[in-house]
């Protein structure tokens, strides 16, 4: 019995030991980084493709042109990290935070933002095609000339967010709050606004050709030379195909 006993402990020492130096490996492809302290260390252009790295500190790493595809990144705390141009393809951010972090250029395709913070973070140029940001914050972030076809913006906060120039095509914003939002010139085709709050946005030149307003607040919303044509409106009337500026019948 003591003997069971003493290789049980030795076993639990070590793999302790064995957690513990994980924080200490070198990044490589697959690394368990784990409840780690990478507070603002320089990780430019490493390949960390499928590695775990929940419950980590990186803010105000540098992560610049990093691999990063696949990497699980839940309840990390990435503020303020510089992301620009990093690959994140398929990554997992779920309950992520990124308050302020750098995402310039970078590429999201289908990754997972469910209840990340966003907030002030610069998504300008990024692309994030299929991505699901369920209930995500992304108040007052940059998020011009972004890719989000199909992206799932279901009950995310996106109060005085930039969108200008952005491709939203087919991307579900059911009861999103997009109050002071800046939409100019923005592809919402056959997009999903439902209940969505768009109070005070702007939609100038934009194009909602198809989408779907049913039950979304509009007081003082702005539709400036908007594309409205076959846009089913908020009281459930087809907008006449050509519609420009207002729903007409």
């Amino acid at each position: 019995m003591r003997y069971l006993l003493g290789i049980a402990l030795l076993a639990l020492s070590m793999g302790t030991s064995m957690l513990q130096a994980a924080c200490d490996d070198p990044p490589s492809r697959g690394v368990i980084w784990i409840d780690c302290d990478l507070q603002g260390r320089d990780l430019r252009k490493v390949d960390l493709r499928s590695a775990i790295l929940t419950r980590s500190n990186l803010k105000n790493a540098d992560l610049r042109g990093a691999k990063l595809s696949k990497v699980d990144f839940s309840f990390t705390n990435l503020a303020d990290a510089r992301l620009d141009r990093a690959r994140l393809n398929g990554a997992i951010l779920v309950r992520a935070n990124l308050a302020g972090a750098k995402l310039e250029g970078a590429l999201l395709d289908s990754a997972k933002l469910g209840r990340a913070t966003l907030t002030g973070v610069s998504l300008h140029k990024a692309r994030l095609r299929e991505a699901s940001l369920y209930e995500a914050n992304l108040s007052a972030a940059i998020v011009s000339e972004a890719q989000l076809q199909g992206a799932n913006l279901n009950g995310a906060i996106m109060n005085e967010i930039d969108l200008s120039n952005s491709d939203l095509s087919r991307a579900n914003l059911k009861q999103a709050s997009l109050e002071d939002a800046m939409l100019k010139g923005a592809s919402l085709v056959r997009a999903n606004l439902e209940q969505a709050n768009l109070l005070f946005a702007d939609f100038s030149n934009s194009d909602l050709t198809n989408a779907y307003l049913v039950g979304a607040q509009i007081s003082d919303t702005v539709f400036d030379q908007a594309k409205l044509g076959n846009a089913l409106w908020v009281d459930r009337r087809r907008c006449k195909p050509g519609s420009l500026g207002m729903c007409t019948r």
